[in-house]
């Protein structure tokens, strides 16, 4: 299997709000699409799904215009796209039968998520108060206390990040080959983040080709192989994410000494990005100026805690090829 983005191309009367993208999975993985904010990613997302129509361009999977007849597709929006006054399970369901799982292989598959996702509070609200009203009675050792009927949750009633866990389950209810996630950690906690990120893992292991845009620099470094850096409707950097990395070297060096080093340091010609108490982000031409630093702090009497010379993170190349583009 394999998708193809070939030159895709929107304006909006004289405004280019994507300009000729194209990229290319051969293979099951994560790809990046990244860029400053209106720089056309969610426009370009749209357009691969045919929510948006083209002015130029196409999207194959296995040689073929991707749609939904040829390619099981997730896509978790990065909006909010619940209906607020139905019922969570039966927009579920809903969106289940329109990607043609069977009702009775739908609960079983939101039965699934609902506990992966620690959402089956909001889905299955009688249960949970059947359970908790056994604990209580047991803790008092009382007679069965009477039961209130739990009302189930409406998509309004749940806060940003549990909703997002339901459009999470409605992405990846029909067990999509291909799934798209347009900002999937946003709005999350640090728990959740976790929860998102081993179900992403597992998807990726399954085999899945996803395609991630986000602006958690980290995170998308985590898992892509390959990116597109757009700005302003163009895109400025692509490839394979160890290449690019490769191509820049290592001179990105995290230094941390016990006493002041930043006159032995400028003497070195390296350039100090960032300094807090003894603690040193510095920029350096390559490995040869790196070392001659390190020999010059150590005859100085100078007590090395860290020296960690390494290549550019995704997030300093991101900000350096965004910023050369607007200047």
């Amino acid at each position: 299997m394999s998708l193809v983005v070939r030159n895709l191309r929107k304006s909006y009367g004289e405004k280019v709000v994507v300009d000729n993208l194209s990229f290319e999975m051969e293979k099951p993985g994560v790809y990046a699409l990244l860029g400053t904010n209106g720089a056309g990613k969610t426009t370009s997302i749209r357009m691969m799904l045919n929510m948006l129509a083209r002015d130029g361009g196409e999207v194959l999977w296995n040689g073929q215009p991707l749609s939904t007849d040829n390619c099981n597709v997730g896509y978790l929006a990065e909006e909010r796209g619940l209906y607020p006054k139905y019922s969570l399970m039966d927009q579920l369901l809903y969106f289940a039968e329109l990607r043609g799982v069977s009702r009775e292989e739908a609960k079983k598959r939101i039965r699934y998520w609902a506990h992966r996702l620690e959402a089956e509070e909001y889905l299955y609200p009688q249960e949970q108060a059947g359970e908790q009203a056994q604990t209580l009675e047991k803790k008092k050792k009382a007679r069965p206390a009477r039961r209130r009927k739990a009302k189930a949750k409406l998509a309004d009633q749940l806060s940003k990040g549990n909703q997002q866990k339901i459009q999470f389950m409605i992405a990846l209810i029909s067990d999509p080959e291909l799934i798209i996630l347009d900002e999937p950690l946003s709005g999350l906690d640090p728990v959740n983040t976790d929860l998102f990120k081993s179900i992403i893992r597992e998807q990726i292991a399954a085999g899945k080709y996803l395609i991630m845009s986000s602006h958690q620099m980290a995170t998308v470094e985590e898992f892509c192989t390959d990116i597109t850096i757009m700005n302003r409707s163009k895109t400025v950097l692509q490839g394979n994410l160890n290449d690019i990395k490769k191509s820049y070297g290592r001179v990105n060096l995290h230094l941390k000494t016990e006493q002041d080093a930043r006159s032995l340091i400028e003497a070195s010609g390296a350039v100090i990005i960032t300094e807090k108490e003894r603690e040193y982000q510095i920029r350096v031409s390559g490995e040869e100026q790196a070392n001659a630093m390190l020999a010059s702090l150590i005859q100085n009497g100078v007590t090395v805690v860290t020296f960690d010379l390494r290549e550019p993170s995704l997030h300093e190349i991101f900000v350096e090829k965004v910023g050369e583009e607007h200047e």
